[in-house]
């Protein structure tokens, strides 16, 4: 019984966690496309203002910025 419980839980289709989405700026309202993952900071081309920050997983997005996933 426990290994049919297992086995309905496990995962038999990977599929990637990450996303491309939408970012737009507070300060120039521009949209800038950034990787859910990034692992660099990401800056708005407007402006100059930094829109979201690497951590250990996914991107840190600015307070203040909207996102849309895509």
């Amino acid at each position: 019984m426990p290994f049919e419980l297992s086995w309905e839980t496990h995962n038999l289709v990977p599929a990637p966690r990450s996303f491309f989405m939408d970012v737009k700026c507070p300060g120039c309202f521009t949209i800038t496309t950034v990787f859910s993952h990034a692992q660099t900071v990401v800056i708005c081309a407007g402006c100059s203002t930094v829109l979201c920050q690497p951590t250990g997983g996914k991107a840190r997005l600015t307070e203040g910025c909207s996102f849309r996933k895509k």
